[in-house]
């Protein structure tokens, strides 16, 4: 578990040269692959309710990460762009895709130190809530973003300005 959360044994982030290929493998399967199969399992069901899909990617995807490792950053990176495909391919179908991109987010991962650290290159200076993210989750999916489509919103109290 540890070397999946892209981790070396003391904690530090692994990095490129660090990273074994079946670490790849296995992030892209959870974070690019496992979307494109849900996605495309539902399909049927999106087209009868006018659905909307929208994919997690992060912050990690535009800018190195402190703690992220690069098999995530990139399979969250390929999803962004991924996003952007289907939603391309499937407005004509009447699907909406866009994304969400969180940043620090108080979960239970979230160590005292590291969000020490983290908070202070956040301008409003603190994480943000699962119920924020899931908030804007809520909007995305609502008739006033009807006319969004293949976009990501950033959720990260202004980390990436």
């Amino acid at each position: 578990m540890q070397q999946f959360l892209q981790k070396k044994p003391d904690n530090t982030r692994l990095g490129f040269t660090d990273t074994d290929l079946s670490l790849w493998r296995q992030v892209f399967n959870v974070n690019f692959f496992a979307p494109i199969k849900i996605s495309q399992s539902i399909i049927k069901n999106l087209k009868l309710a006018k659905g909307v899909i929208i994919n997690v990617t992060s912050i990690a995807s535009d800018n190195v990460h402190q703690f992220a490792g690069p098999a995530y950053a990139t399979s969250k990176a390929a999803l962004k762009s991924l996003t952007r495909e289907m939603a391309s391919d499937l407005a004509n179908e009447g699907i909406r895709v866009n994304a969400i991109a969180p940043g620090e987010i108080e979960t239970s991962m979230v160590t005292p130190k590291s969000k020490k650290m983290l908070t202070k290159n956040i301008p409003m200076k603190r994480f943000g809530t699962p119920e924020e993210v899931a908030g804007v989750i809520h909007s995305m999916c609502s008739d006033t973003f009807s006319y969004v489509n293949g976009t990501e919103i950033q959720i990260n109290g202004g980390q990436t300005v």
